[in-house]
């Protein structure tokens, strides 16, 4: 007679755990690998565009203009176009934006396309990327279902976006010692094909999910929707604001270098240690925590995030700098558990308009957030600076907390919102 008590042979070897359970899933696996390739052609071109400008025109200006015109378009493209996300099947609109971006980017690599048109067209792929980032992860809800998976799934791509960069800002730099910056535009034509193919021939075809409308009142209407219901708005600004705080150490890492005499050969350490921080921190919370530990921890690390900032103005010494940067990556966790509470307040007809807006928002106030902390510099010291960002950001989070737990539309043991 077998034991009653004994769990049936090789069953827990067999189910996937942790991250195990997304990769499982066909689908996934084409859309990471995607992401992943046109993630690092974009980073890549970025850099070698970056390049080519300066090369052309020999103005710091323009060159800089360049990455600015990674993050203005944005809110453009977010707000009058995330109706497409919603109206159209998605397969078919994420490859439209790959051919779309590859298009650009050949034009770019083409001998003697000017200066005015490569910023051009470095705009037109700003405008399509929350386009394509928007439809991407509502179709993830349709892939991975609204539940644990898809928050897995969103993290692991949040995880392959701090590491390109890392990896791609490396590999842009030794690329361009082996090939021109038009040879290395011609790569990133290369990933974004390549992301089409995987997306047209790895996913399966789903209908849209509503009808409209003109497009841009459409998009426009789904937009005055999501940030005209209380509960998503708040939600959305809790995904919003930390990063916005968060971003005044990186962007200020070679000005702080400078202000305490260590040398540019830290300023890559500053940069990076943040990001990696991000990273142990959701790998982490991810792979070892319950669906319901993730959101319990949501709110007191979306509280308290920003608190080791206020080092800085006590000069403490790089490594204690370091040491505080690499907690504040690490209270980036907190989205996980947040993700799925967004996900459960956007009805499904409005998920990838609303994914849409989350994407641009999230960008253009990344983008504030460093115009501000340097606009701040010009005045103060940058320990100072970084030490005030700190502050303010953990108060503007506390606020934004407590609105959270005020439009919380369950029991509150069902969300997590005891926890503080």
């Amino acid at each position: 007679m077998p034991d009653q008590t004994s769990p049936p042979a090789s069953a827990d070897l067999q189910e996937p755990t942790g991250y195990r359970r997304v990769f499982a899933v066909r689908e996934f696996q084409a859309v990471f690998a995607a992401f992943a390739l046109s993630l690092l052609g974009t980073v890549v071109g970025e850099i070698a565009l970056t390049v080519l400008v300066y090369g052309l025109t020999g103005s710091p200006l323009l060159s800089a203009l360049t990455f600015a015109m990674g993050f203005l378009p944005y809110l453009l493209g977010g707000t009058l176009l995330s109706g497409i996300a919603d109206r159209y099947p998605a397969r078919r609109v994420l490859v439209v934006c790959d051919l779309v971006c590859a298009g650009c980017a050949l034009i770019m690599a083409a001998p003697g396309t000017p200066v005015a048109a490569l910023l051009a067209l470095r705009c037109v792929i700003a405008v399509v990327s929350p386009v394509f980032s928007g439809t991407r992860t509502a179709t993830l809800a349709e892939i991975l279902g609204d539940g644990d998976l898809f928050v897995l799934g969103r993290s692991l791509l949040r995880m392959v976006s701090q590491s390109a960069v890392l990896i791609g800002f490396g590999l842009g730099g030794v690329l361009l010692t082996v090939v021109t910056p038009r040879g290395a535009l011609a790569v990133t034509v290369t990933t974004y094909l390549c992301s089409a193919l995987l997306l047209r021939f790895g996913t399966r075809r789903r209908p849209a999910t509503a009808q409209g409308g003109p497009l841009v009142r459409y998009s426009l209407a789904g937009a005055r929707e999501v940030l005209g219901d209380r509960r998503i708005r708040a939600l959305l600004l809790l995904l919003w604001v930390p990063p916005m705080f968060m971003v005044a150490p990186e962007a200020l890492a070679a000005a702080y270098a400078d202000e305490i005499g260590i040398g540019t050969a830290t300023v890559g350490l500053l940069m990076a240690t943040m990001p990696v921080g991000t990273i142990i921190g959701e790998a982490y919370a991810g792979s070892a925590l319950s669906p319901a530990a993730r959101s319990r921890i949501v709110l007191p690390l979306a509280s308290c995030g920003l608190l080791p900032l206020l080092v800085y103005p006590l000069a403490p010494g790089l490594v204690w700098i370091l040491a505080a940067l690499l907690v504040t990556g690490l209270a980036g966790a907190y989205t996980l558990g947040l993700d799925r509470w967004f996900v459960d307040a956007v009805p499904k007809e409005l998920r990838g308009r609303a994914m849409t807006v989350h994407t641009a928002g999230l960008m253009t106030i990344q983008g504030i957030g460093m115009a501000l902390a340097g606009a701040a510099a010009e005045f103060w010291p940058v320990a100072t600076v970084v030490g005030v960002v700190g502050a303010l950001g953990t108060a503007c989070c506390l606020g934004l907390v407590l609105e959270v737990r005020r439009t919380s539309r369950g029991p509150m043991g069902e969300t997590g919102l005891t926890t503080i």
